[in-house]
């Protein structure tokens, strides 16, 4: 028996040693080697649970440890509004974030999750953030370095949280204000859209010079991945209605809609999301011809597709009525990671179960799951995938605000000038936080100028009192998406009433605060000088410091002031143009003196 069990021992022993250097060196581990052998090396070792693991995206109320472990979620997100706890810090989040890293790597092959989070307009989920103008205000700069500048603070005020993976830039072509979208869009022109597509280097970083084309690039851990979004033809929809269908030809499309995609992806953007919308009918999340056929085959896209909120659900109307086809519908055409934020369990037995009875082949599959990991490795997320508090002081940082409120400066647009303000303004802000319009002018006139503010003035009241002049700020009030769909689009009251009873007694600018152009022409005969200032985030000294003469207003409009809604949809280019105030129009003026 003895003279048996020594080979025995040896190739035990053997055997041992080859695990233990198994573990040791793993290709994919290795950074030195090219992203094509770790990928390999990678996904010949992983389940087919694993990899549909990797294509799940889950909400970060339901991504405990175990759930990451158990499932092998490959991402998670924060919807809007969806926070640690109320007013929480960068170290909240980031402690957050890493509780979810750790049960993803505590799986055998220990591969990381990718969090995601909507930035749209800096890192605007989050408390004591730097908030940015939104799109429609910065198209009205044509600048794409302030673009890109803006890109550069947003990462860092992202990764300044322990998030690396941003839902933005939406590079939407907003055809028809009544869109409740409409603010997140550049310009109805498509030349603009592609101008601010300079936002993903500042995201990502520069691509390098060798760089292949259509291959995703985040340059390091300052760095976040973005996502090209809502492809495509979001801001086409019949009447604006969100979520709607855009009837217009593959060339009108492709012509319109497309070329901005074109200048994300050679610029090396990481993902791209799917619109909720259809075209001609065809829901893009189940239209395997754009995003498989054009966006990566035609276009060369080497980042993944990741789907919108519960957007595979919506495949079908009522939403989720036939959750299987929806799953088969919306993985054969193209889309790569599912964001299925609650019920995740029901979207990965589906796909299971569909790859398992051949419904959809495994070289899908490989195809998606390829993709996700070559954006993870892309971004260093192997090597670096636990978040550190190096950059905990970005957040809202002087320097970010100060580059907000040039932005604000930028985006003004002087729409009528029947009188020039003679107060003087004052310089320099050493507020640390936001602030708001009211505050911004306090602070801006002279100390010996009165400011009385009125939330609802009545006419009595602005002609009992000596006003020299008056600044009414009228608008829309808050929304987003789907509840800002207007077939009006009219300010609301008291902002009439107000221009009416203060316009008509005193001299006014009028400011408007809208996500698009609203209708103002009833009003203009009755006002002195009105103002464009979109939706200009917690900078609001930006206003003041262009109202009151120390810069001078430089904003052309990025889209069609209308008369009246009955004119929409309507570009510029369209044979019935007839606008209140056209594209590009913006009238300039001088500073008041040199700062």
């Amino acid at each position: 028996m003895a003279r048996f069990s020594i080979p025995k021992l040896g190739f035990l022993l053997l055997c041992c040693l080859a695990a233990v250097t198994d573990a040791t060196y793993m290709k994919y581990k290795d950074p030195k080697l090219p992203l094509g052998v770790r990928i390999k090396d990678l996904m010949s070792r992983m389940t087919l649970a694993e990899k549909i693991g990797q294509m799940t995206q889950i909400e970060r109320s339901v991504a405990t440890p175990d759930v990451m472990k158990k499932y092998f979620i490959g991402s998670v997100l924060s919807g809007g509004g969806s926070v640690p706890a109320a007013k929480a810090t960068p170290e909240t989040w980031i402690k957050m974030v890493n509780s979810i890293q750790k049960g993803a790597l505590s799986t055998h092959l220990g591969i990381p999750m990718l969090y995601g989070i909507d930035a749209v307009h800096g890192h605007n989920n989050v408390y004591k953030s730097t908030i940015f103008p939104h799109n429609v205000g910065l198209g009205v700069t044509r600048d794409p370095q302030l673009i890109k500048k803006i890109g550069d603070a947003t990462a860092l005020e992202v990764r300044a949280t322990g998030i690396p993976y941003v839902f933005a830039p939406c590079i939407a072509v907003c055809r028809d204000p009544r869109w409740g979208r409409c603010y997140e869009s550049y310009s109805e022109d498509h030349k603009i859209v592609q101008l601010m597509t300079e936002i993903i280097p500042g995201l990502q970083g520069d691509l390098p010079a060798n760089a292949k084309k259509g291959v995703p690039f985040v340059a390091g851990k300052k760095k976040v991945a973005a996502c090209a979004k809502h492809y495509l033809g979001d801001g086409g929809t019949t009447k604006g209605i969100n979520e709607n269908n855009t009837v217009i030809s593959l060339n009108g499309l492709l012509s319109i809609h497309m070329p901005a995609y074109i200048n994300s992806i050679r610029k090396g953007v990481a993902t791209v999301m799917v619109s909720y919308s259809s075209w001609n009918g065809k829901k893009m999340h189940a239209n395997r011809d754009l995003v498989t056929g054009f966006l990566k085959n035609k276009l060369k896209f080497r980042g993944f597709v990741i789907s919108d909120w519960q957007g595979l659900d919506r495949i079908t109307s009522p939403p989720h009525a036939n959750y299987s086809y929806s799953v088969e519908a919306g993985v054969s055409a193209g889309i790569d990671m599912i964001m299925v934020p609650y019920n995740f369990t029901e979207f990965i037995d589906d796909l299971t179960y569909q790859v398992k009875h051949n419904i959809i082949p495994m070289s899908r599959i490989d195809d998606a799951v390829k993709r996700i990991l070559r954006v993870k490795f892309v971004m260093g997320l192997f090597e670096n995938p636990i978040a550190d508090y190096s950059l905990v002081n970005q957040l809202g940082s002087q320097e970010h605000r100060e580059l907000a409120r040039e932005a604000v400066r930028k985006t003004l647009v002087l729409l009528k000038n029947g009188w020039t303000i003679t107060w003087q303004g004052l310089g320099g802000n050493d507020l640390t936080s936001g602030t708001t319009i009211l505050q911004a002018i306090k602070k801006t006139v002279d100390p010996t100028t009165q400011v009385v503010y009125s939330e609802n003035p009545d006419a009595v009241f602005v002609k009992s009192n000596e006003f020299s002049y008056a600044i009414v700020v009228v608008g829309e009030p808050p929304y987003a998406e789907t509840f800002g769909d207007s077939l009006n689009l009219t300010i609301s009251e008291p902002g009439p009433s107000t221009i009416y009873n203060v316009c008509g007694a005193v001299k006014c600018v009028v400011v408007v605060i809208s996500g698009r152009p609203v209708v103002m022409q009833p009003y203009l005969s009755s006002i002195d000088a009105l103002v464009a200032a979109w939706l200009p985030g917690t900078e609001g000294q930006g206003v003041a410091d262009v109202l009151f003469g120390d810069y001078g207003f430089t904003g052309k409009l990025a889209r069609t002031w209308f008369k009246t809604v009955d004119q929409l949809p309507m570009n510029v280019g369209d044979p019935h143009y007839d606008p209140l105030f056209p594209f590009g129009f913006g009238l300039t003026t001088k500073p008041t003196k040199q700062n």
